[in-house]
């Protein structure tokens, strides 16, 4: 092994300038066993490298090559497998856990305990070493570990030492010298020993022969002393002088620094001056517009601003450390807090002033609006008192007690201003409402929309002296049920050249119009007056934020009314736009009652208004929404949709109950039911009233319900009815209810049209084979009989033998009915089919054709079994399908 090392430091790890200190034959472990060495080096130079190297013997001639190197700081652990059982494997975990299994143990253990002094002195203590005997570990270090580091490792790495290139060639240099060098080594050594010795006293000779020289060296040297002594006296007394001299310049130093810090002080005193001069300093011209301003005109108001600006400006300056305890930044604060004071005094006062005298104003023009159908114009009111807008803005940020004061006040002015209107307003629209049933006449035409308006206008402007009337008195009319509203509309047909029918939908279509016109009205008046209050009391800085309950916000006269504000200002938690919707509420707050009013009066008036309340309201919500969807105007509109919605509900349900309660005449028949044709009409109705509607899923909803109980209603009465027969009852009223679902096309109901269609169809064949029954009576008997006897196994051509089915018995069954009885007894039937059916769905031929194919259907019966059970007898019946054909015919036209 000593050999192999010896080649290995020589052929691989000299030319790379490194040291061998420690080797160990290894094999793979689990592998085909392909020996190799792994050897411990470190780097001749400084830094020292020290390495783990891997070195394999090549396949071709007897060297070794390297083939991996690892650098000793990678190594993390060292895995002996077992401490107390000696093992050749071991395990080194660098980038990966690599398995070796060493040649023997003793190579093993010397290699690790060449790692582990290494880990000592070169990485500190750096690599784990597990299943290790400490034994091994104490045996590397027998006098303490620092020993063991500085001394033993010193040993194995200083253990070889090779000569360098110079070394040798001197060597061989010398060796050529002496012709025996190589034969004769003992000989050359003492040579070479002998030549030493002289070399050696040769030395000390020369070092006895230079004692001379090296006095004379030193007598210079104390000479030099001396020199030096005499310097360092001359710098003390020059470092004397300077050291006054440096006095001197300090005291001038400290001299100029008090003059400079005396400058500097000036200097930010004046700064301090002017800061304050000129950001507290109140032109006299604002003083004076805040005192006395004119807060009536347009210059006075843009004085009052700039001064209100001003002063605010000076009240908020940012003050720096200090000038709060200035008397003077005292006095003068004090003396812009009274001014505040004073102008918020004074401005609030005018305001409320305004606010009084436009309300006065306001009223005196009520008059001129009192027989229209339009709400008096704000416009002017909000011009003029948006002059004031920067100054409601100012005293909200400086006074918030009177600008909430002034708040209230206008919602308190305004909200009694606004009801006058308001009220008014809907007294107008329930007397034009009210007036389409009173004087049927005066609104029985509907023509073009702008004669419309002239009219109203005009019956209005001749009863404006009613309009004085409380709202309570028109709550009181008598109005009558869908029933009664038909009566009396036909009571009014001796007043106009109208139907009932159109009289109803002049009137639906007028009220249409006046609660179009309402809403029209009422949604540019809320919206100017939420735009106002936004700007004038600028409210509209600030989005909504995360909404508070109830609780937590201030309420004045019932309206919640809330802010978040700086110290001295009420601690809400209520957005601006909760404000807006609030003060809204406060100031509308007869807008819901005056609407549901106007709505049960429509609904008292006809139910089916309410098809036109859903379809407007709904679309006004929408459009509202899409604005805002929680601003006043939809949060009210939604509130009255509910009403509205409900009322729609209610129509249903009526219309559903008395379908349940109708009776019918047990004298004449009963035709088309009333609540079908009712059906008719609301369907027809609410397909005009809901076209391109966004509310077309309740109509569809109200659909499903009203059928089902149509159809339900229907089996009711013709299982009920006495005089007209059951199926004649459901034929009728289905065909009918067919036709109109045909006709309207509803989508929703196309199960339901369907179902009506096969009810018709099936009802019609009952009614036909029931009314038909069997003409031929005694033929039909006779031919029951032959067809008893063939179902018991009787061959057909043998029927005739059989002594009740024979010819003869034929033969004399079909003399009883020859045509002249036969078209007698169609006449009684086409005339009993005329008495049980209704004129309104003209459904006699249809009936009649279908009877008229029966009876042909029985005949080719009654031939058929002729020709099959008495073949060639030449036996026929005394009529034919021909004359059928004309019976029918003729007893059709002769009726």
């Amino acid at each position: 092994m000593t050999a192999i090392k010896h080649a290995l430091q020589r052929d691989i790890f000299t030319p790379n300038d490194e040291r061998l200190l420690s080797i160990v034959n290894v094999c793979k472990a689990g592998k085909k066993k392909r020996n190799c060495f792994l050897c411990a080096t470190v780097t001749t130079e400084r830094p020292v490298q020290v390495n783990v190297v891997k070195v394999k013997k090549s396949d071709k001639g007897d060297f070794y090559k390297r083939q991996t190197a690892w650098a000793l700081r990678d190594l993390a652990v060292v895995d002996a497998k077992d401490a107390v059982k000696e093992s050749p494997e071991f395990d080194l975990h660098f980038d990966k856990v690599y398995k070796w299994v060493a040649s023997s143990t003793v190579e093993k253990n010397t290699f690790i305990s060449c790692i582990w002094k290494l880990n000592q002195r070169y990485l500190r203590k750096k690599i784990d070493f597990i299943n290790v005997s400490s034994q091994l570990l104490e045996e590397s270090v027998p006098s303490g570990e620092n020993q063991s580091v500085a001394g033993g490792d010193e040993e194995a790495v200083d253990e070889y030492q090779e000569l360098n290139a110079r070394e040798e060639q001197d060597i061989e240099i010398m060796m050529e010298g002496c012709e025996y060098a190589i034969a004769n080594a003992e000989a050359f050594a003492e040579k070479l020993s002998r030549e030493l010795q002289v070399l050696d006293g040769a030395n000390i000779q020369s070092i006895m022969a230079s004692e001379k020289q090296v006095n004379i060296l030193m007598k210079l040297l104390d000479e030099a002393l001396k020199e030096v002594d005499q310097i360092e006296l001359k710098l003390s007394s020059y470092e004397e002088m300077l050291q006054s001299v440096k006095e001197q310049m300090d005291q001038i130093s400290e001299s100029n620094h008090l003059i400079h810090l005396s400058n500097t002080n000036n200097v930010k005193l004046l700064s301090e001056i002017e800061f304050l001069v000129n950001h507290m300093d109140l032109a006299k011209g604002h003083i004076k517009a805040l005192q006395e301003g004119d807060l009536t005109s347009s210059r006075g108001i843009e004085a009052c601003t700039n001064a209100a600006d001003a002063l605010l400006q000076c009240m908020n300056v940012a003050l720096r450390p200090g000038h709060d305890m200035l008397h003077a930044v005292k006095q003068q604060q004090q003396r812009f807090s009274d001014l505040r004071e004073q102008f918020a005094r004074r401005l609030a006062s005018h305001l409320n002033s305004v606010f009084v005298q436009q309300g006065h104003d306001q009223s005196s023009t009520l008059a001129q609006h009192s027989a229209e159908l339009t709400l008096p114009n704000h416009h002017p009111f909000h011009r003029d008192l948006l002059r004031y807008a920067k100054l409601m803005e100012w005293l909200k940020n400086t006074d918030y007690g009177k600008y909430e004061g002034l708040t209230k006040n206008y919602m308190d002015y305004l909200s009694r201003l606004y009801e006058r209107e308001i009220k008014d307003f809907f007294e107008v629209a329930k007397i034009k409402m009210t007036g389409t049933t009173r004087e049927g006449k005066k609104f029985a035409t509907l023509p073009r929309k702008e004669s419309a308006v002239k009219q109203e206008t005009e019956s209005l402007h001749g009863s404006s002296g009613k309009l004085t009337g409380s709202t309570s008195s028109l709550n009181k009319l008598s109005v009558q049920s869908s029933g009664n509203r038909r009566s009396q509309s036909s009571s009014l047909l001796d007043m106009g050249n109208m139907s009932a029918s159109d009289l109803d939908v002049a009137d639906r279509t007028k009220f249409d119009k006046i609660f179009e016109q309402v809403l029209s009205e009422l949604e540019p008046l809320c919206l100017a007056e939420q735009d106002f209050i936004s700007k004038f009391f600028k409210l509209q800085q600030h989005q909504s934020t995360s909404g508070t309950t109830t609780n937590e916000v201030e309420e004045m006269d019932g309206v919640a009314l809330s802010r978040s504000y700086p110290s001295g200002v009420p601690q809400t938690v209520s957005s601006e736009k909760d404000m807006i919707r609030q003060m809204m509420t406060k100031i509308f707050r007869c807008i819901e009652p005056e609407l549901n009013n106007l709505i049960a009066l429509g609904d008292k008036i006809d139910s089916f208004n309410s098809l036109y309340m859903l379809v407007k309201m709904s679309h006004h919500v929408w459009t509202a929404q899409n604005v805002d969807p929680a601003s006043f105007l939809s949060t009210t509109l939604g509130n009255v949709l509910v009403t509205v919605k409900r009322n729609f509900d209610k129509c249903i349900s009526n219309q559903m109950k008395q379908m349940d309660e109708v009776k019918i005449s047990k004298k004449s028949k009963v035709g088309i039911l009333p609540f079908v044709a009712e059906f008719e009409e609301f369907a027809a109705l609410a397909e005009s009233i809901f076209k391109n509607a966004e509310r077309r899923g309740d109509l569809d909803k109200a659909y499903i319900k009203l059928i089902r109980a149509v159809f339900d209603s229907v089996e009711k009465v013709a299982n009920e009815s006495q005089k007209t027969p059951r199926d004649v009852v459901m034929m009728e009223n289905f065909h009918h209810i067919f036709a109109t679902l045909s006709r309207l096309k509803i989508s929703c109901l196309e199960a339901e049209k369907k179902e009506a269609k096969q009810k018709y169809t099936d009802h019609l064949q009952s009614y036909v084979i029931y009314s038909l029954g069997q003409p031929l009576e005694k033929l039909n008997h006779f031919f029951e009989g032959v067809e008893a006897r063939v179902a018991q196994g009787i061959r057909e051509e043998e029927v005739s033998y059989q002594l009740a089915f024979n010819k003869q018995e034929l033969r004399k069954v079909i003399k009883e009915y020859p045509g002249k009885e036969v078209k007698k007894g169609l006449d009684n039937l086409y005339k009993k089919v005329d008495k049980h059916l209704c004129e309104e769905e003209n459904l006699l031929q249809v009936v009649w054709h279908s009877m008229q194919d029966e009876f042909i259907r029985q005949y080719k019966h009654f031939e058929g079994l002729i020709a099959r059970c008495y073949p060639g007898s030449g036996i026929t019946m005394e009529f034919t399908i021909q004359d059928i054909l004309d019976y029918c015919s003729s007893i059709a036209q002769s009726h």
